[in-house]
């Protein structure tokens, strides 16, 4: 039983302990409140019993792949408990990057050139003090890759370096070009469609440790960009497997649920901003190529995307970029072993656009589907400080592929 999990037995006992330290039928001059207070908290155990906390579900058609999962990887199959006073998916997103701590990592940097001029900001940690993997060209290298505008400080890259710190492996973060400080040097940024300068992390990477076994593993646009790469490459990579985690799969189904007024409000407005400042710092490069005026006057991902990225990658309309970006159209071709985490109530990748059947087709995917958890959330425990249900899956999904990889590659 995972550590951080809660059954009915713990449910009741944390229930108990806080109505005799906090409750007392003297603030209520009666006992007629203490009992509302006990009925309500009975009520609602059950009902998170009953309702919230469920085993995820898995789907993968390779029976060798599930069984590879169930006994390397086992917190796929076991109950995920959200957090009991913030399950939901929206009030999970939002908490999760003021709630999670931040683990202290120590990168070096590294400036790689690309072809078109431009440069790629890599933060290593290369975890020389491995006691599991002392030979540095043969430990093992997880390449991680942000969300939208994340970079290597997110809470969520931080922890994923932490459990790859105990196992002994070494992690290196691509940080997508002109968001980690450095400079661009030509007018070029990013979007989840164009895998060129992953290739070229990738292939950089590798090339400084040919030995040493490698996989990757992408957060929400990170994932995006990393599926879409896979369905280009198909068997042709370096990278022995990789891990998704709540990737957006249908960009037209997200920025629908993204501009539904509540979602706007949230999260869409927000983005907006985000992805307007970290272009603005290059004003200067990009804006003989864009109307930047106009670009900051979007109000939603959608017109950012239509007057800036699809305009930048040359697409003739918006359709084109997002259907090009969107992975659900490539996972047939995906020819490695690839553990995909999503929440159904994750308004930035419904749970009705998850290409279910899909993957159904493709015995090197599997997908974990928990009904809780919102975008990079899965937060789990009382006070949900430290360990995720995400932290847990990429844990034991990075260390089956290391250590027990072979077994799968047999598929």
């Amino acid at each position: 039983r995972p550590a951080c999990a809660m059954d009915w037995q713990v449910l009741t006992r944390e229930l108990s302990l806080y109505l005799e330290n906090q409750v007392r039928v003297g603030l209520f001059g009666s006992g007629v409140g203490l009992s509302l207070v006990l009925g309500f908290g009975v009520a609602y155990a059950c009902y998170y019993l009953s309702s919230i906390a469920k085993k995820p579900q898995l789907v993968a058609s390779n029976d060798h792949f599930c069984r590879f999962l169930e006994e390397y990887c086992p917190v796929v199959t076991e109950t995920y408990y959200p957090t009991i006073w913030c399950w939901e998916g929206r009030v999970q997103t939002l908490l999760r990057p003021f709630i999670t701590s931040r683990p202290q990592v120590q990168y070096r940097n590294e400036l790689i050139k690309t072809a078109d001029g431009g440069q790629i900001s890599l933060d290593w940690f290369d975890n020389n003090g491995s006691l599991y993997y002392p030979d540095a060209s043969t430990r093992p290298t997880v390449l991680l890759l942000p969300g939208l505008t994340g970079t290597s400080k997110e809470s969520y890259i931080l922890h994923m370096i932490h459990q790859s710190e105990t196992l002994g492996y070494r992690c290196v973060v691509f940080n997508n070009r002109g968001i980690a400080g450095e400079d661009l040097l030509t007018p070029r940024t990013y979007c989840a469609a164009n895998t060129e300068d992953l290739e070229t992390v990738i292939h950089h990477v590798h090339s400084l440790h040919p030995s040493a076994p490698f996989m990757a593993a992408g957060v929400s646009m990170g994932g995006m960009l990393l599926l879409n790469y896979l369905g280009k490459t198909g068997r042709d990579t370096p990278l022995m497997a990789a891990a998704i985690f709540s990737a957006g799969w249908n960009v037209f189904e997200s920025v629908e649920s993204l501009e539904k007024p509540l979602n706007w409000l949230l999260f869409n407005y927000y983005l907006t901003t985000c992805l307007q400042s970290s272009i603005s710092r290059h004003r200067q490069m990009l804006e003989d190529l864009f109307d930047m005026d106009l670009v900051m006057k979007a109000r939603t991902v959608r017109e950012f995307d239509k007057r800036f990225t699809s305009v930048m990658f040359g697409y003739r309309t918006i359709d084109d970029y997002y259907e090009d970006a969107s992975p659900c159209r490539k996972l047939k071709s995906v020819g490695i072993p690839v553990l995909c985490l999503n929440s159904v109530d994750d308004v930035f990748s419904p749970g009705h656009a998850i290409p279910v059947e899909a993957a159904k087709q493709n015995a090197n995917v599997a997908l974990v589907l928990t009904s809780c958890g919102g975008h990079i959330g899965f937060l789990e425990g009382i006070w949900p400080r430290k360990c995720t249900y995400m932290d847990r899956v990429f844990k034991q999904f990075v260390q089956a592929v290391f250590e027990h990889g072979n077994q799968i590659f047999s598929m």
